[in-house]
């Protein structure tokens, strides 16, 4: 009896998220697609800001792929956020090249304010200069293909949007970060409803720290990044101030329009997400291991139970992994990461419990997260905090 009540209950939770998935995935756009292959009407101007510490291995690809996109009113603003590297001196050598002199502005900043971190202080101080109607935050290590802002701009002018978040592609290139990052997708998909994000109604909100285009009036209404100087997860948190503030926002899909390596490896994904972990758990200690509970039971005990249950007791197990491995076809479709990644699902959820509890007794013993050499003290974190 155990095993039937812990498997349907099991069960009935992936076959609801499968069906929401099902329905609503499809209805997500993509501006890969050729009806959005033309020019906006309207023309904005664009101001793409690039905040970037210690970037010196992906920073010429990126401003090279920003300077030669085919849209044409548009400037870049790069942001050196302290630097120990040579990434100031890149970023300063493409501003010189005659494609650079036309469009590029570089900003270095030398020291960081009292009561700000450093990315959402760079972005600030960027849009500060900006001169665009729109304004894109992007990373320094991402690639735009020629037609990319061409496109997301023309699907914003349609859709009347005000923030627009187009999904990234993400370069993977070991068996670690594939089956990270598929578990990191599952989780997105069980946890954040990407479908529902256009509808005024619901609470789902979305940002991507590698395209967030919002307007310039939608910006400042909701507090510029000054209302988000304290925010670890700021892409995310811009999102959902936007989408408070009762916007229109839109997520879209787009192929490889942008690209990115985020990470080197499993443990490189470890690392990246440790800073985040126990921010997405505002920092609350109960919150986090009830996480990690939550993951072991949803993503590891189906896999045991198909064992350990007897006879027909199997049958909701077996709903459960069938239903996560249609997840991973699904997922396929929009990433590089074959379905048969499914059968290293119970490795992933171990590595993101770890993960967790690793963020959490990290920045528990540091008394707050150190993010590019700098410390950042927990109690102003919480204190912070959107």
């Amino acid at each position: 009896m155990f095993h039937w009540i812990l498997g349907t209950f099991l069960a009935l939770a992936w076959i609801s998220r499968l069906m929401a998935a099902f329905r609503g995935m499809p209805t997500i756009a993509n501006v890969n697609s050729p009806e959005w292959d033309r020019k906006p009407e309207s023309n904005p101007r664009v101001s793409i800001i690039v905040p970037a510490c210690n970037e010196q291995a992906t920073v010429h690809a990126a401003l090279t792929t920003l300077l030669n996109l085919d849209y044409d009113n548009y400037e870049v603003i790069f942001v050196n956020d302290r630097s120990t590297d040579a990434t100031g001196e890149i970023a300063d050598a493409v501003a010189a090249t005659p494609e650079g002199k036309s469009r590029l502005k570089v900003i270095h900043i030398d020291k960081l304010p009292s009561g700000w971190l450093g990315k959402p202080h760079a972005m600030w101080t960027a849009a500060l200069e900006a001169t665009g109607d729109w304004l894109l935050f992007t990373d320094a290590d991402v690639l735009f293909k020629s037609d990319s802002l061409r496109r997301a701009l023309s699907y914003a002018e349609s859709e009347a949007a005000d923030h627009v978040v187009l999904f990234p592609r993400i370069i993977l290139k070991t068996v670690g970060e594939k089956l990270m990052i598929a578990f990191f997708q599952t989780l997105f998909i069980f946890g954040h409803r990407p479908w529902r994000v256009a509808d005024p109604d619901s609470n789902d909100h979305m940002g991507v720290g590698a395209f967030n285009l919002i307007r310039r009036s939608v910006y400042e209404a909701v507090g510029t990044y000054k209302s988000l100087r304290f925010e670890v997860l700021d892409d995310m948190k811009l999102g959902k101030v936007v989408k408070n503030a009762g916007y229109r926002q839109r997520n879209v899909f787009g192929d490889d329009l942008i690209s990115l390596r985020w990470a080197q490896g499993a443990m490189g994904v470890v690392r990246n997400l440790t800073k985040n972990f126990f921010a997405i758990m505002s920092f609350q200690w109960l919150r986090a291991v009830g996480s990690c509970l939550m993951l072991v039971l949803l993503n590891f005990l189906p896999f045991v139970g198909l064992w350990l249950a007897p006879g027909w007791a199997k049958l909701p197990y077996a709903v459960v992994l069938v239903s996560i491995f249609a997840i991973y076809v699904g997922m396929s479709w929009h990433s590089s990461v074959p379905p048969y990644y499914f059968f290293l699902h119970p490795v992933s959820t171990l590595l993101f419990v770890y993960t967790m509890l690793r963020s959490m007794v990290v920045t528990l013993w540091r008394g707050g997260v150190v993010w590019r050499g700098t410390k950042y003290e927990l109690d102003e974190l919480k204190r912070g905090m959107v």
